[in-house]
């Protein structure tokens, strides 16, 4: 189960953003890492509903200073970006964070002898996601990943 603590709910109303703190033990930390925007919005709208608390950051390197602040309960990443790549942040999660959920997503692509996605699960990833994905897919493997024990 998460750690309790305060979360921020930012709802979309046209152009106006407002924002509801509330306290809750059941509010997972999320952090979503994509350097593509649409996908990294869609992802982000895909869990508004779930009433977690997500963040995002466009790289690994991004991603692993909001992770050190943030402290997430569970991780998406994509695997090619610029900077820090995923394969290099998952392990760098696994070393800081051990007990981190991570999620690695991709559109594809693969080494002369394997395939990123393989190489995810082997650098420590709990699930893979390969891309295109629904936002029911991506939240039914969140929430099974936090009611596993996060």
């Amino acid at each position: 189960m998460p750690a309790c603590h305060d979360t921020v709910i930012v709802i979309r109303r046209g152009y106006k953003l407002r924002a509801i703190k509330r306290g809750r033990c059941d509010v997972a930390r999320v952090l979503l890492i994509d350097d593509d925007e649409l996908v990294l919005e869609t992802m982000q709208l895909a869990l508004a509903g779930t009433g977690h608390d997500v963040r995002t950051a466009r790289d690994g390197a991004e991603a692993l200073g909001v992770a050190a602040e943030f402290r997430p309960d569970l991780v998406v990443t994509d695997i090619v970006m610029p900077q820090r790549e995923g394969l290099e942040t998952i392990r760098e999660l696994r070393r800081n964070r051990p007990e981190v959920r991570i999620v690695a997503v991709s559109g594809g692509g693969s080494t002369r002898y394997s395939d990123y996605l393989d190489l995810a699960r082997k650098f420590g990833a709990d699930r893979v996601l390969r891309k295109p994905f629904t936002p029911g897919a991506l939240r039914k493997i969140v929430e099974e990943l936090l009611d596993d024990g996060v």
